[in-house]
């Protein structure tokens, strides 16, 4: 599927069909718009480099990410205009907690700008959240 074949959803967020394990989510990050492409690049190899074996999927036109020895997921991305939310689910329990809130009560946020983001406190919630049991989706 080409970047040209990419239908982008309201944000800019790619509409890339449901599918697991990593073409899927090359697929998406390939048609991230703008100064997102790059950093979604940037995020995968810091998770995989992170969790060796992490298991992916495309759900709801969003990457998701799991820990290779347990189900459930621990993380996923979306695009949005100004931002890429980077959602962990048990964040709650991480530490620190990443900033930003969530209508769900263990769920938190990290929202990464064209600025970019700390890559060894990314690495670090990374490393924590594959430690935790993942959400069933």
């Amino acid at each position: 599927m080409s970047k040209s074949q990419v239908t982008l959803l309201s944000g800019g967020n790619p509409q890339i069909p449901k599918g697991e394990g990593d073409a899927p989510v090359q697929a998406y990050i390939a048609a991230m718009p703008e100064w997102k492409q790059e950093i979604g690049r940037e995020i995968d190899a810091l998770i995989e480099h992170t969790l060796p074996g992490v298991r992916k999927a495309v759900k709801w036109n969003s990457p998701f990410y799991g820990a290779p020895d347990r189900e459930g997921w621990f993380l996923s991305l979306h695009c949005f205009e100004r931002y890429i939310k980077v959602a962990f689910f048990r964040g709650s329990s991480l530490n620190p907690m990443p900033p930003v809130e969530s209508k769900m009560p263990d769920v938190r946020y990290l929202h990464i700008d064209p600025s970019g983001f700390d890559a060894a406190q990314l690495t670090e919630w990374v490393k924590q959240a594959g430690r935790l049991p993942g959400v069933k989706m």
